[in-house]
């Protein structure tokens, strides 16, 4: 055929021009063929153009493309196009050119899936069909042809020849069959239908069948045929029996009941012309059979899911899947005539019959069959259309148009959502998951939902709709993201309760409800798999949208999957969650479901097999929490929902969740570890906090803090939230606890009380200030109401307080500006005094009334107020970030890499952030002046002392101190930063020494009671601490500037009231030293008893703590050596039995090494002499740590004296346990002279002998010629060796000495220096009697009697040291190795002459164990001793002139301040002769005896301590307000208390 249409211009420029001129000319010829009716040229136009591909001419895709897009121009094009295949198919099989035929198949091919195959069957040759694989064979297909013709027109029907004519049968078909255009109706031809019955005498029944079956063949003729039967018709049963007839003659074995007969029998069905009960009966299969046949397909179902999850050999797989090919080609359905007549009903409108059909079948069995479910879809569609044109069409979307059934009797469309309830809601149910047939229904029924939640109250139908035919159809539609946004767009609106209970029956009920959705389940699972199998870190792109593809259709099973690998295997945590960002919302929301069904799973442990520590699959689940609820944006509300109803159980395992999530989303990290650095930038604003307070540099936070904000401010859980932590703290304890290891129980106790103090920290930093306050009640509310905790309580308000205080100062500036400094601080104050003036009333109802005795409320609340911001500004902190921004800025600068737009970017960044820094650095500056200038006006009124000194700071510790230090690591800083300021704004009534003494002195019950953070935050406290004393320590002139002239380091105090006396002595340098090392060995007998315990809790606590203060502790290298050494043991103890704490042991062993070269030997840490070398053994004088270096004063010696023994005596019994020390070391009393200068009196238990002794003293003598300020020590020394035989006389000149001072004072002179200094003379000789007692037993096992020139001399000793009244002879610091005896006023006369008694046995007992020692060396001693002691006479003589030049006139004690005092100290006012001495010694009363008892106890070996302890502890609470350290081996004992009146 010649070109004539398609010029070649058009193929050659196909592209560019071709193809829009040839469409455009097939429309206008389409056009001309609709009104002319001729399609030659549109059919010669399609001819051309395939011609061109046969020739090779033109593409066959490009052909195929532009014949489909044709199909739309004309309803008969198909047909067309197959006119013109079978005039090229007759063309190409008589050509020669294999080529071109082949062209010409390929061209077919390619339009078979826009060409019906039933048109080519009818005009292509059978060969040409064959090729194309639209038949098997060209032969057979030939037979069938011929049979089927034979069949048709020459096979003859039989008749009833007798009754029956042919021509009245053919006349009546043809009037049945005539044109029905016209004004024929039904009641004409029923007429002519009755005459030819007459006339030919037919067969009623046999009319009435032919009217049938011409009305199958025009079954679009309803109006006229079904009047027509109707009136013909005279018994319904009868028209049954004949439609039954039709239906079992199509139930033949290869024959298919024709849709016509369906639409016959649903028509007569529709207009009551029969009953369904009748017809029904007539219908194959069997509803039995249908059951039947529906369980089998669940059964096969779960099979195929079986064989999914089985681990198969691959081989095995391939057999598997041809097997079920051929399966599927064989298998083909049966025809079930009751499905055929339900869908007929359907297309009609008949919903009333055909929801009885179904009703008669299996749930969703009928649906589940594509047509039938495209059928009620459709009546779906013509339905809801007039309510979804009115509400549910989107703006800018048009839609095609429905034209509404004819059919009066179909369901009525709906015009509103009331309308729904009627038929669309059962329809929906019905179709069940097959809505996913027609996703354009599927739209349009969420637009409705969506319009319903802005109209009406439909909620329970719509919720019902989406948990049976919504979600099940998504699982069954095919990777579909844009519906499951639409239903999103549904489903946000429902509150979270309603979409959780939605995706639990979506998880849990629905798929197992349909063998379709079992199929999909195992198939998604084994997708899952797959894609899980093979992700990693490098394809989280294409395996991301593997996942994303998946969960479109089905997330719970997706997502239910991927979780359970995680909680295998953690590593795939980040993987997966980057993987998660092709998502969709609905996707996110079903992510949050699954966590928390996951997380709820009462089936999983949450502790591990060894209920010790928390599962691991939980720990996985928290931090995928974290970082999926940070990275997208899923709602929080369910999830912190789930941890508040945990919470409320009374569970807390789930904290951790939360804890993550607020990691993640706010940035706020919660860790214990801390360095220095990051410690020192959180005490900083909150930007200093995010550049330098954290770790990890979490960014872009904002979005995800605002996010989590909104979660808890929608749906009120922060305070919620926040009390129920604080409440569950102790309910993990005692509650929850129950059985669970006590390891367990501290990690979720710490775990509680972290996430607390986080989530606490992002409310205060996010929440803004109404919100704030108008959520936190008040102090008094949270504790009596809520039973908050008080610290939890001051914790929770004090950003409140902060931030009214803060409001308030605005306003007043406001109302009064005033530029200048001091007014803005006035303002500031009174702005403080307004708002915490109701916390002040607020609080007096925390405690009982006997605790504002001592602390105001006042103070407790500013303690429990303020933080670390508040008191200090972090200089260095600001300094070290700006210098990082720099040097980012310079480091940017210098990167050619980086491009000049970013590099600007970063620039900028760089240097707003200095910005802020700097500007934050200010305005914590000024905030800190503000707040210690208010801190100054107020430390008047912060302690009364309406008792002790002693009783005020244990509730200071108790109610303050102690809880607020272990609460959070700035914390612990916080406390010791805020002692070290009441003591700097030298606060009236508070003893700085007294609270240093009581927080070092007994660790061991704290640390116990520690958790393991706990114990890190105690551990960081004493550090603190420990680096204020050792700043005082380490150097005299910082000790002087900052301690020195500060009430908290008086010693003594009294009433006022008397001679205005109130007046006290400081610590000197000195002695301060010695009560430093006093802590430090306090903590080590603390540390050694905790590491001995064998407790797990005592010694991991122990280990922490000595960890965090290891740069301030151990500083003193015996204390290390002895720390070392047990730490060393628990390491070989521990290393099988319990890893953990070997761990910990061996990391602060490794520590402490590393510190070895900072460690001092005693003598150099505290001023401590030793003993000249004499003939006694090494192992009697000196013990290992000491050197030869030079004393300064009499005390070093003593000291060393002492202690040395005691190490030597340690050795020989093969152990040096630092708890031992506490039984060699000896009772001081130190004073200090205005100049600095020394004066102490020692007693020490010496371990060498008495030729010892007496050679040290004469060694002394020569040194102290060449050194003043030394004479005092021969004296003192002198008294110390007075033997046992002579202590009643000098008990005697003790009482002469008293009466001597009474008569002074009654010549003018105050009697209170006396008497303090009298009681001072008494104790010391009562501890001297003990301290040669135990050195006798100790060496030689003798009584020593010394001689009466020895007792001259000391008297004159005495006199000398008596001219001397310093201030710093009457401290009241005495350091000891035993408890110093401190003669009381309370002391009763009973426990006196008990005591007297069992000092006289003791004394005897003894005395009778020392006579057996050799009189040679008695004899020995004894001259030296008394060589010594007149040497020292004229010393002490020499000495006693230059004290008075340097001193001026004698100064009295400042006990003598209360005439009522009978507290007393070593020194006196005047000389006094020695006789009077001896008269006072000899009138000495049963008291002095009393107390000379318990030193003896101490000092004779450390076995009779626990009484002496006893004693002396109820002495000395006697004073009513004396500290007491009572551990009986203390090496020093600070006694600060008032005067008693």
């Amino acid at each position: 055929m010649a070109t004539r249409i398609i010029p070649a211009d058009w193929i050659k420029n196909w592209e560019k021009s071709g193809k829009h001129e040839f469409v455009q000319l097939c429309k206008n010829l389409a056009y001309k063929t609709n009104h002319d009716g001729t399609i030659k040229d549109i059919q010669a136009a399609l001819y051309e153009l395939c011609w061109h591909v046969i020739q090779g001419n033109f593409k066959l895709d490009l052909s195929a493309s532009v014949l489909c897009d044709m199909m739309d121009l004309r309803d008969d094009m198909p047909s067309i196009l197959a006119d013109v295949f079978s005039i090229l198919d007759i063309e190409t099989s008589s050509l020669e050119e294999k080529n071109k035929r082949d062209h010409y198949t390929q061209l077919v091919g390619a339009c078979l899936f826009f060409v019906p195959d039933a048109i080519l069957k009818e005009r292509l040759d059978p060969e040409t069909l064959e090729s194309l694989g639209l038949i098997k064979q060209a032969h057979q297909f030939n037979q069938k042809i011929v049979k089927i013709k034979t069949k048709l027109f020459y096979k003859q029907q039989k008749f009833n020849l007798l009754r029956e004519e042919n021509e009245g049968y053919a006349k009546l078909i043809t009037e049945l069959g005539q044109d029905l255009s016209g004004n024929i109706t039904s009641h004409i031809v029923l007429e002519s239908i009755k005459s030819l019955i007459g006339c030919f005498n037919l067969d009623p029944n046999r009319v009435l069948d032919i009217i049938l079956e011409v009305y199958e063949c025009r079954s679009d003729q309803d109006e006229f045929f079904l009047p027509l039967i109707k009136s013909y018709m005279c018994e319904p049963l009868t028209l049954c029996h004949i439609l039954g007839f039709k239906f079992k003659f199509n139930q033949e074995p290869n024959e298919e009941t024709p849709t016509s007969l369906y639409h016959i029998a649903a028509a007569l069905l529709h207009h009551n012309l029969i009953e369904l009960e009748d017809i029904y009966v007539h219908l194959m299969p069997l509803d039995a059979s249908i059951v039947e046949e529906h369980k089998r397909e669940i059964t096969e179902a779960k099979q195929i899911a079986r064989k999914l999850t089985m681990v198969v050999v691959p081989s095995e797989k391939t057999e598997d899947k041809e097997r079920e090919k051929e399966e599927e080609k064989n298998d083909k359905a049966p025809d079930n005539q009751k499905l055929g007549l339900l869908e007929a009903l359907l297309r009609i409108g008949d919903w009333h019959h055909a929801q009885s059909i179904m009703d008669q079948m299996p749930s969703f069995y009928a649906t589940s069959h594509k047509a039938i479910a495209l059928a009620l879809c459709q009546l779906l569609h013509l339905t809801v259309e007039p309510l979804y044109r009115r509400s549910g069409v989107p703006k800018g979307a048009k839609g095609c148009l429905l034209r509404p059934l004819k059919n009066k009797r179909a369901p009525r469309p709906a015009e509103s959502f009331e309308d729904l309830r009627r038929d669309v809601f059962s329809m929906l149910c019905y179709l069940g998951p097959h809505l996913s047939h027609d996703p354009i229904l599927f739209a349009k029924i969420v637009r409705l939902g969506k319009g319903f939640m802005k109209e009406d109250t439909l909620l329970s139908c719509f919720l019902s709709i989406a948990d049976q035919v919504l979600l099940p159809s998504l699982s069954l539609m095919e990777c579909n993201a844009c519906m499951s946004e639409e239903l999103w767009g549904l489903f946000k609106l429902f509150p979270y309760q309603h979409r959780y209970r939605l995706y639990g029956q979506w998880k849990n009920e629905t798929y197992t409800s349909h063998p379709l959705l079992v199929k999909v389940k195992a198939q998604t699972v084994d997708r899952a798999k797959y894609i899980m199998k093979r992700l990693t870190k490098e394809n989280v792109k294409p395996s991301g949208r593997q996942i994303g593809k998946l969960s479109h259709s089905n997330p719970t099973i997706l997502f239910d999957y991927i979780l359970s690998q995680i909680q295998w295997y953690d590593n795939l945590i980040g993987p997966v969650v980057d993987s998660l960002k092709y998502l969709t919302s609905l996707n996110y929301d079903v992510m949050a479901y699954c966590i928390i069904e996951a997380l709820a799973n009462p089936e999983k442990e949450k502790m591990k097999h060894d209920d010790t520590t928390i599962s691991s699959w939980l720990q996985s689940l928290a931090s995928l929490c974290g970082a999926v609820f940070r990275k997208y944006p899923i709602e929080l509300a369910g999830l912190l929902q789930y941890v508040t109803n945990t919470l409320k159980a009374g569970k807390s395992f789930d904290l951790l969740i939360l804890k993550e999530v607020v990691q993640k989303m706010a940035g706020i990290e919660i860790t214990d570890e801390m360095t220095s650095e990051q410690m020192e930038a959180m005490t900083g604003g909150e930007q200093l906090k995010a550049e330098g307070g954290y770790f990890g540099q979490i960014r872009n936070t904002k979005k995800s803090s605002q996010r989590l904000k909104d979660a808890l401010l929608d749906h009120d859980l922060a305070l919620p939230l926040c009390l129920l932590m604080a409440q569950q703290r102790n309910g993990v304890v005692f509650l929850e606890g129950g059985e669970k290891h006590l390891k367990l129980v501290g990690k979720l106790y710490d775990q509680c009380h972290d996430t607390l103090v986080q989530f606490g920290g992002f409310l205060a930093s996010n929440l803004s200030t109404e919100d704030y306050i108008k959520r936190v009640p008040s102090i008094d509310i949270l504790c009596n109401q809520f039973h908050t905790p008080h610290d939890a309580a001051f914790f929770l308000s004090r950003p409140m307080y902060g931030h009214q205080i803060l409001s308030k100062y605005d306003e007043l500036k406001k109302a009064e500006k005033s530029n200048r400094q001091q007014q803005k601080v006035h303002k500031y104050v009174a702005a403080c005094e307004l708002v915490m003036s109701p916390v002040h009333e607020a609080v007096v109802s925390l405690h009982p009334p006997r605790v504002w005795d001592d602390l105001r409320p006042q103070f407790y609340a500013t303690f429990w107020s303020l933080t670390m911001y508040d008191l200090a500004v972090p200089h260095n902190a600001y300094d070290r970030e700006v210098k990082k921004l720099q040097l980012q800025v310079q480091v940017i600068e210098e990167n050619p890499d980086v491009p000049m737009n970013k590099k600007k970017k970063e620039k900028e960044r760089c240097t707003a952030l200095q910005e802020k820094l700097q500007e934050e650095e200010k305005k914590q500056l000024e905030h800190v002046q503000r707040v210690l200038h208010r801190l100054k006006l107020e430390k008047d009124n912060w302690l009364l002392a309406k008792s002790t000194k002693n009783e005020t700071i244990t509730k200071f510790l108790q109610l303050c101190l102690f809880p607020r230090c272990i609460f959070s690591a700035i914390d612990a800083v916080y406390c010791a930063r805020f002692v070290e300021l009441v003591h700097q704004q030298k606060t009236p009534n508070f003893c700085t020494l007294l609270c240093y003494d009581r927080v070092f002195s007994d660790i061991i019950y704290t640390v116990a009671s520690c958790t393991e953070n706990e114990s890190r935050r105690y551990g960081r406290f004493l550090c603190c601490m420990l680096e204020t004393v050792t700043r005082w320590h380490s150097d005299r002139a910082v000790y002087e500037k900052e301690c020195g002239n500060y009430p908290g380091f008086l010693t003594i105090f009294r009433a006022t009231g008397f001679d205005g006396g109130n007046k006290a002595d400081q610590l000197d340098y000195e002695n301060f030293r010695h009560v430093v090392h006093k802590w430090h060995y306090k903590l080590t007998k603390a540390s050694v008893h905790c590491l001995e315990t064998g407790e797990y809790t005592h010694i991991r606590n122990i280990l922490i703590v000595l960890t965090k203060i290891l740069p301030c502790y151990p500083k003193v290298l015996n204390l290390g050596q002895a720390l070392e050494c047990r730490v060393h043991k628990i390491c070989l103890e521990e290393k099988e039995k319990r890893p953990d704490l070997y761990a910990l042991a061996m990391g602060y062993s490794g520590q402490l090494k590393g510190r070895k070269a900072h460690m001092v030997p005693e003598n150099e840490f505290h001023h401590k002499e030793q003993p000249v070398r004499s003939a006694t053994p090494v192992s009697q004088q000196n013990g290992p740590g000491t050197t030869a270096k030079p004393a300064t004063n009499a005390s070093k010696t003593e000291e060393g004296v002492g202690e040395d023994a005691d190490r030597a005596k340690d050795k020989s019994q093969g152990a040096a346990k630092p708890v031992n020390k506490a039984n060699s070391t000896a009772a001081k009393v130190t004073t200090s002279n205005g100049n600095g200068e020394k004066k102490e009196k020692k007693e020490k238990t010496p371990g060498s002998t008495l030729e010892t002794k007496g050679e040290s003293r004469r060694e002394k003598q020569r040194d102290e010629r060449g050194a003043g300020g030394k004479e005092e020590r021969a004296p003192r020394e002198g008294k110390e060796k007075t033997p046992k035989a002579d202590r009643d006389k000098q008990k005697a000149e003790e009482k002469s000495n008293k009466e001597d001072n009474k008569a002074k004072t009654g010549n003018g002179e105050p009697k209170e220096p006396s008497r303090e200094r009298d009681t001072g003379a008494k104790e010391s000789k009562s501890k001297e009697k003990g301290g040669d007692r135990s050195a006798m037993s100790g060496s030689l096992k003798s009584p020593v009697p010394r001689l009466e020139s020895a007792e001259s001399e000391r008297d004159h000793k005495r006199r000398k040291l008596e001219t001397h009244s310093s201030p710093s002879h009457s401290s009241s610091v005495k350091v000891s190795m035993h408890h110093i005896n401190y003669n009381s006023v309370a002391r009763s006369k009973s426990r006196e002459r008990e005591t007297d008694k069992k000092e006289s046995e003791n004394t005897r007992g003894r005395s009778k164990e020392k006579k057996t020692e050799d009189k040679d060396r008695k004899d020995r001693k004894r001259v030296s001793i008394l060589q010594d002691h007149m040497t020292t006479d004229r010393e002490m003589s020499l000495e006693s002139k230059r004290r008075k030049d340097e001193n001026g006139t004698s100064k009295l004690s400042p006990y003598s301040s209360n005439k009522h005092s009978k507290s007393a100290s070593p020194s006196s006012g005047s000389p006094v002769s020695a006789d009077k001495e001896k008269t006072k010694r000899s009138k000495s009363s049963s008291k002095e005896k009393g107390e000379s008892a318990k030193p003896e106890r101490n000092s004779s070996g450390g076995k009779k301590v626990g009484r002496t302890q006893h004693s002396e502890t109820q002495s000395v609470h006697s004073l009513g307000g004396a500290i007491v350290s009572h551990h009986s081996f203390d090496p020093l004992w600070v006694v600060v208390g008032p005067a008693m009146t």
